[in-house]
């Protein structure tokens, strides 16, 4: 299904610079003090709503259903079981709009399931690490205050316009700091008009590319590592121009994410492409999905907690053949390389061994990734394509990877 690919969503781009409008206006109302603080969140919240209707249409309703479902249990269960309450809602209900849209027919050029499907998933970010921070006690809800002015609060937060359909996560008290501080900084213009031409120049690249790779002669396919390679630096483009206009959005608003918890900044896409190793490129990519996983599933899984942080990542985002095959092989992948650099820098001495060393593995990482980009976005639905990629040339690296990882555990074992 090709509105199953997230590169779909590059058509909500006119969604989101309608938004740019309005996220000005909201901060200079602010900072006019022509909006109280219940004023704020309705404004968010109906912008919110708005937007979704707006870019979504009918299957707004399947964003709206489980935000109200979260924000009532987390009014009426105790803190010590709102955070179960709230991850079986949001993960069944999301599961079965995934397994709903999936089974029906759908027009191929209509983005509206992916754009509700992307909403979704982000409001289970959101809904469940509100919930953790009530159940580990890191914020309290004043119930006291009557049942509008703590609903409001947290209805605006699940559905604030800004953070709908993208944006690095953040907490509810952040979100509530900034609510109330809105207007005190100014707008940051300059910073945001940077990102937009940042975003401008990551779209040309990204177009650039893509019709260069459709005009290519000879080898091609998933059979052609050099084809594959530039299908996956397609999906990164995509990817780093969603971020960026993401966080431009937000800090025109005035809810710019804290130093360093942004999704993407020019250190983390340095860092991302130049890179030779694969265990730091899953730590910087998605910084606040990565953090959120760890928190949610790394740390409260007393086994293998790599391979279960994985596995949840598939499930959350669909688990489509490609998805459940590329994050489980992304999870080997990143085990192996926690085992294997360490062995092999034993190894790199002088200056030039070094050097080839870098080299190599910075090229092993970018196929690897590039190997589970395709897996997870091109070929998620297909299972026959899948198939072709697996037997392609392209498998020989992360089979040699998976391989190496075995000696290395056998020989673990031999010594223990």
């Amino acid at each position: 299904m090709c509105w199953a690919d997230l590169l779909v969503l590059l058509p909500a781009a006119p969604y989101w610079l309608a938004a740019f409008p309005f996220a000005a206006l909201f901060h200079h109302l602010c900072a006019s003090g022509h909006l109280s603080l219940t004023a704020r969140y309705i404004f968010l919240l109906t912008g919110g709503c708005l937007f979704a209707g707006t870019a979504m249409g009918s299957y707004a309703v399947l964003l709206l259903i489980p935000a109200a479902g979260s924000m009532l249990i987390l009014l009426s269960v105790s803190p010590a079981c709102a955070h179960t309450w709230v991850f079986a809602l949001q993960m069944s209900w999301q599961i079965l709009c995934h397994l709903g849209l999936s089974s029906q027919e759908l027009d191929p050029q209509d983005a509206r399931p992916a754009i509700a499907l992307f909403a979704i998933m982000l409001l289970t970010q959101k809904a469940t690490s509100l919930a953790l921070d009530i159940h580990e006690g890191v914020m309290r809800l004043q119930l006291g205050q009557g049942l509008l002015q703590c609903a409001l609060p947290l209805c605006s937060y699940l559905l604030f316009f800004p953070a709908l359909l993208g944006g690095p996560l953040c907490s509810f008290s952040r979100f509530w700091a900034q609510a109330e501080s809105s207007g005190v900084l100014p707008c940051p213009l300059r910073a945001a008009g940077q990102r937009c031409l940042c975003a401008l120049a990551l779209q040309g690249l990204r177009m650039g590319l893509a019709g260069g790779l459709a005009g290519r002669q000879g080898c091609a396919g998933l059979g052609c590592l050099s084809c594959v390679w530039a299908r996956a630096l397609l999906l990164r483009l995509a990817y780093y121009w969603h971020w960026v206009l993401d966080e431009a959005l937000l800090e025109v608003a005035g809810f710019r994410p804290e130093a360093g918890q942004g999704d993407l900044s020019v250190r983390d896409l340095w860092t991302l492409e130049t890179t030779h190793r694969l265990a730091v490129f899953t730590r910087t990519w998605n910084k606040s999905t990565s953090c959120w996983l760890r928190r949610l599933v790394f740390q409260h899984c007393p086994a293998q907690p790599l391979l279960a942080t994985f596995a949840f990542s598939a499930w959350w985002h669909g688990l489509r053949p490609g998805q459940v095959f590329g994050f489980l092989c992304w999870a080997v992948m990143v085990e192996a390389d926690y085992r294997i650099h360490p062995f092999l820098s034993t190894w790199a001495t002088s200056q030039g061994v070094k050097l080839l060393y870098r080299g190599t593995t910075w090229v092993f990482t970018q196929l690897i990734v590039a190997y589970i980009l395709v897996a997870m976005h091109q070929v998620a639905s297909h299972f026959s394509m899948l198939c072709l990629l697996w037997t392609s040339c392209n498998s020989i690296l992360p089979l040699f990877y998976g391989f190496v990882l075995l000696l290395l555990l056998a020989k673990k074992l031999k010594q223990n």
